[in-house]
């Protein structure tokens, strides 16, 4: 992977931990950079380093970009030719596809280390020795209609009732004078 790519990766993953929804923009990681470290970075500059145009960074860029997303700043540099970040060993002849799937899921775990309850789960699915099945039955839950909340409700009652707590207060918002309105319609009944 590419230095310019890298960066790219990493804006979108900040974005999706600030709750964006999207990646940040290049000028949001700037004034973030800006607001949260004091270093001063131009949104020129990272494009010019996002598009290749400058390949390499300075020490004083990388240390401040390492230090805002949280990487080595040894990860701030082109990957070279043939280089695969999944640590693979052809000494154990196990089965191929689960362990890279494991492999794949700790270093998810590792990039949501903000949520911890992701991390845990995304831990606790790569630990579990049929991880794959355990990822098709989440499939099948899921394309179940009406299964999740139920599961929900009964295996985390806690999520459950804070999500409909949530979901009463939205409710609340959206009519506007709740009461007044009930007292209003008994009114015209009588």
């Amino acid at each position: 992977m590419k230095l310019g790519e890298k960066i790219r990766y990493l804006r979108e993953v900040e974005g999706s931990l600030r709750g964006l929804n999207r990646a940040m923009s290049q000028l949001e990681l700037v004034r973030a950079i800006g607001r949260e470290t004091g270093s001063k970075l131009s949104q020129s500059y990272l494009s010019q380093i996002e598009s290749g145009a400058r390949p390499h960074l300075t020490n004083t860029t990388r240390q401040i970009l390492a230090g805002f997303f949280k990487v080595h700043p040894g990860y701030l540099v082109d990957d070279p030719e043939g280089y695969h970040p999944e640590l693979q060993s052809d000494l154990r002849p196990a089965v191929a596809g689960e362990e890279t799937l494991d492999l794949w899921l700790v270093s998810g775990a590792e990039r949501f280390r903000r949520d911890p309850e992701l991390k845990s789960a995304l831990l606790t699915l790569a630990q579990h020795e049929r991880s794959r099945e355990c990822l098709l039955l989440l499939e099948s839950i899921l394309e179940t209609p009406g299964l999740m909340p139920r599961l929900i409700e009964v295996l985390r009652p806690k999520a459950q009732s804070e999500a409909s707590a949530a979901t009463d207060v939205n409710r609340k918002a959206r009519r506007p004078n709740g009461h007044m309105a009930n007292a209003r319609k008994q009114g015209a009944r009588r």
